[in-house]
């Protein structure tokens, strides 16, 4: 499944979408960022159904990173039906960000 980019219009619809999502709040500037997006990718082609990846820009959808308390970058945030249920911040490894959905995922 292809990584989704979203932002203040269509966030909402993305993290109450019934599926698990891991939002990588990102910034077009930042190195870790740009590091971690092929990771992501990667991810993204291998998440059973149920399971997905979205992208949303902190430099334009500051409210947003404000309310779910995006100090540095990159923030990976999971959502299951619109509740934050864990944070990952900074550069992680595949297998620990794979670790992570199956943990949430067991919550």
């Amino acid at each position: 499944m292809a990584i989704k980019m979203i932002d203040g219009t269509t966030f909402e619809e993305t993290i109450n979408s019934g599926d698990l999502v891991l939002v990588d709040f990102f910034a077009t500037w930042c190195g870790p960022c740009k590091m971690l997006g092929p990771i992501l990718e990667e991810i993204s082609g291998e998440l059973p159904a149920g399971r997905a990846i979205a992208k949303l820009d902190i430099d334009e959808n500051v409210p947003l990173a404000r309310k779910f308390g995006v100090m540095s970058v990159p923030t990976m945030v999971f959502f299951k039906d619109g509740k934050a249920l864990g944070k990952m911040i900074g550069l992680q490894e595949k297998q620990d960000i794979l670790n992570a959905f199956d943990k949430v995922a067991a919550m």
